[in-house]
């Protein structure tokens, strides 16, 4: 803020260089603060594993469903309905789960859900609407719940002061990773010739997620971070 005969006051310091070098510049050195602390670190790569594929499953679920199972586009709009109507009640649920499992067992068994959904898709049977809609309400139970507790258990390994940039860096490292689940899936369409081995394939970035995320000591993560213990994790 800037008045007449007064000096300027809580003004964000210009610095030099473009925009996309300081943004650059300035995750990078959130990375280099974040090695500081093992589990949050190690948090965020488990993260980013089991994210790439819910992300991946999502976004070809109708190109699965159109070029393996049949459907028709009609079909496959009613399903991303029904599965964005369950994901708000599945959050609720996984909500509760939280509160009576700890917020970590909870997404480790929300991603052995998302395991048994990619072996369930690699076995539905073509035109088959019934089946294809059920898959869509697990889809749905399962997806806001997962990454809703991720952002709330990340939350807690945040040091005091750090939330902003830590979860820039968490959203950058998200869409960052985007592509590789996609890669996978077209890889191994490429070469099966087939959709269903290729659905299957993308239960290993679930799998790499849930055994780093095994790995992490969430208790010792937010007492590095500074933060306080809470009653069930």
């Amino acid at each position: 803020m800037k008045l007449r005969n007064r000096p300027p006051t809580h003004v964000v310091p210009v610095r030099s260089g473009s925009l996309v070098r300081q943004s650059f510049g300035q995750l990078a050195a959130t990375l280099r603060h974040m090695r500081t602390y093992p589990m949050t670190l190690l948090f965020l790569v488990a993260y980013l594993f089991f994210n790439d594929g819910i992300q991946t499953v999502i976004s070809v679920s109708s190109t699965y469903g159109e070029k393996q199972l049949g459907f028709e586009t009609q079909v496959l709009i009613a399903t991303i309905l029904l599965v964005q109507f369950i994901a708000f009640f599945g959050a609720l649920a996984f909500g509760r789960f939280a509160r009576r499992f700890g917020t970590k067992r909870t997404i480790m068994g929300g991603l052995v859900f998302w395991m048994l959904i990619v072996v369930a898709g690699f076995l539905l049977p073509a035109r088959q609407i019934v089946p294809f809609l059920a898959m869509g309400v697990a889809i749905g139970v399962v997806l806001g719940g997962t990454q809703a507790l991720s952002r709330s258990a990340f939350s807690q390994l945040i040091p005091e002061g750090r939330e902003a940039e830590y979860f820039s860096l968490y959203q950058a490292g998200e869409r960052g990773t985007s592509w590789l689940g996609t890669l996978v899936f077209g890889l191994v369409h490429q070469i099966t010739g087939s959709y269903r081995p290729a659905i299957v394939a993308l239960g290993l970035f679930f799998l790499i997620g849930l055994v780093l995320l095994s790995r992490v000591d969430m208790r010792r993560g937010i007492t590095e971070a500074g933060n306080t213990q809470p009653a069930l994790i």
